[in-house]
């Protein structure tokens, strides 16, 4: 992508006051909540010149000042190619005045500010919205207002589905990242009211979270100094109930083009991708989709322990600029023909276009071993063939193979890397893999390459002796030194009753979508374990929720992962099937 000319030099910033008014017909439309009368912030960053010129609006809540500049270019960058760019603090957030309650104001709030920055001086009138996790949440719950100035928006890195793409993952508790985000509101919180000492004690527990709690995910910390935090919310309500559809912002009937950003190691790629298939299915205006090989941040070719190459530092602020150009400037795209998909491939570290996001399944990979998959990595092996029946010389009865993971609360699996850990990305698991309490199972040496390119699904038959356990499955790449990278992986929370069932049960887990290509000599495998943390809260075993039982009462889980003839636990792995056409 060429370099975007910036003709315009730019003016020094400037800060305007919105205020709205208690009594105005845009409060308490979306969410139901009454607001006081109250003031934002913003800075405004002007381009030299006549205009008029389209508006570029974020609004976030991390103090204006920092204008998401952790992964975009700074808006004095946006204001000199020909916009005027406005950043805004988020209701009680920097000095923008109310109170700062998540997501409840921002569709109000969005509406309210996309029509103000419209009627600035020297606007033309069209607004653009930009931002990526909670400033890309912003621009959903503003599009869902429907405000007439707002042209397009290019949300990135959104858990849209609160519930299911944010806060919880099938079921399962991201902990570090949900918790130390709680934290760093909470201590931001702090430092408005200029509470030293609520400030300090949530910072330094931000800084390094306090896992040895009674109960981890009840952090003490949070409960003294921050009470109302939202994540006492969130533990409070482990399903998906009202409280939920409350917060998720309401698109029916939007009609917007959409920039779709995402991350194969970012922890709300489910979330963009569930967005993006919904536009696809109900907008006429243009929706397009990149995904790089990123964390939530930075964006850039190093990620965890790999190196992506040049091709990964971002294109995002040029294909931004681009994207704004064609829909709030009328001017046509330079590449009409670029497919609307456009993912960074791992492995051959080249962005490849696409025309739909792939739903193949793809073909199973079954689980097969001895019963020795924890303890030797050379016993579990994948196969593309259904593994036969076994028998033993003078017994007629089948020989039904399983592997048995225990799980002690005392030594839960670490995390390491992926989508949910930090740091996030690829790491070399191969430690991980030698203990007892992870199932290893492994391809062959790959003959050819393999490109998988989709949302890989593992269905694994299991049995615990608890109401309730957590599976945590892990797809990586084998090199031939030895290394093991992880290239995506999954974790779900599974309850049943309490009496134990007589055969397994088949739980159905998808992990993280990747598009990624394994080289020739290397192998493909899986592991499998009852915990991953601090990624994700441990599952106490009792059946209580990751908020409600203290770790004195956890239980030792003995699960058993069934596989052969009767229960075929495998990993459908989606195939590309442009990749495998152009090999």
């Amino acid at each position: 992508m060429p370099p975007a000319p910036g003709p315009y030099t730019v003016a020094p910033k400037k800060t305007l006051r919105l205020e709205l008014a208690a009594n105005s017909s845009q409060l308490g439309g979306a969410t139901g909540v009454r607001s006081p009368a109250v003031y934002l912030d913003a800075d405004l960053y002007y381009p030299v010149g006549e205009g008029p010129f389209p508006v570029l609006l974020m609004r976030q809540p991390y103090g204006r000042a920092i204008a998401s500049t952790v992964v975009y270019a700074h808006p004095t960058w946006y204001a000199s190619h020909g916009y005027i760019v406005v950043i805004q603090d988020v209701r009680g957030r920097g000095t923008s005045g109310g109170e700062f309650k998540l997501f409840c104001y921002e569709a109000d709030d969005g509406y309210a500010t996309v029509q103000w920055a419209a009627a600035l001086p020297q606007s033309s009138g069209a607004v653009g919205m930009y931002g990526f996790s909670y400033q890309g949440m912003t621009q959903l719950y503003a599009a869902a207002q429907k405000p007439p100035a707002l042209k397009a928006i290019a949300p990135a890195m959104v858990g849209y589905d609160l519930y299911a793409d944010w806060a919880y993952e099938n079921g399962a508790l991201p902990l570090q990242i949900g918790l130390g985000w709680a934290l760093q509101i909470a201590a931001e919180t702090a430092r408005l009211a200029r509470d030293e000492t609520a400030y300090q004690a949530l910072r330094q527990a931000a800084a390094a979270l306090p896992l040895g709690d009674a109960v981890p995910a009840r952090n003490e910390v949070l409960k003294t100094y921050a009470p109302d935090s939202f994540f006492h919310q969130w533990l409070d309500h482990p399903q998906p109930d009202r409280y939920w559809q409350g917060l998720q912002p309401d698109l029916t009937g939007v009609d917007l083009p959409m920039l779709h950003i995402g991350g194969w190691y970012d922890p709300y790629l489910r979330g963009d991708l569930r967005l993006y298939q919904q536009m696809v299915a109900q907008s006429r205006a243009h929706q397009a989709l990149w995904i790089g090989p990123w964390g939530h941040l930075p964006w850039g070719r190093r990620v965890g322990a790999a190196d992506f190459g040049p091709a990964a530092d971002s294109p995002i602020d040029r294909l931004q600029i681009r994207w704004f150009d064609r829909f709030l400037k009328d001017r046509p795209a330079e590449t009409p023909s670029e497919p609307p998909i456009q993912l960074f491939v791992m492995g051959v570290n080249q962005w490849q276009g696409r025309d739909r996001w792939p739903t193949d399944p793809g073909q199973p990979v079954y689980l097969t071993s001895t019963g020795l998959a924890g303890l030797r990595w050379d016993d579990g092996r994948l196969t593309p063939d259904l593994p036969r029946p076994e028998h033993r010389t003078g017994i007629q009865t089948e020989i039904q193979p399983q592997d048995v993971i225990v799980h002690d609360p005392w030594r839960p699996v670490p995390s390491l890397g992926g989508h949910c850990g930090l740091p996030a990305g690829p790491f070399d698991r191969a430690t991980l893999d030698s203990r007892t309490d992870v199932l290893t199972y492994t391809t062959e040496v790959l003959t050819e390459e393999l490109t998988l390119m989709g949302t890989p699904t593992a269905l694994l038959y299991c049995q615990a002796d608890t109401p309730s356990f957590d599976l945590s499955v892990v797809l990586s790449e084998v090199h031939a030194d030895g290394r093991v990278m992880n290239l995506t992986q999954g974790q779900c929370r599974v309850d049943r009753p309490t009496s134990p069932k007589l055969s397994p049960q088949a739980v159905t887990l998808p992990l993280q979508p990747t598009a990624c290509t394994l080289a020739t000599g290397h192998r493909l495998r899986l592991s499998v374990a009852a915990a991953y943390f601090p990624a994700y809260a441990v599952n106490s075993g009792t059946g209580a929720g990751y908020g409600d039982c203290p770790q004195i009462d956890h239980r030792v889980i003995t699960l058993t992962i069934a596989h052969g003839t009767h229960y075929p636990s495998c990993i459908h792995l989606p195939r590309d099937a442009k990749a495998e056409g152009d090999r």
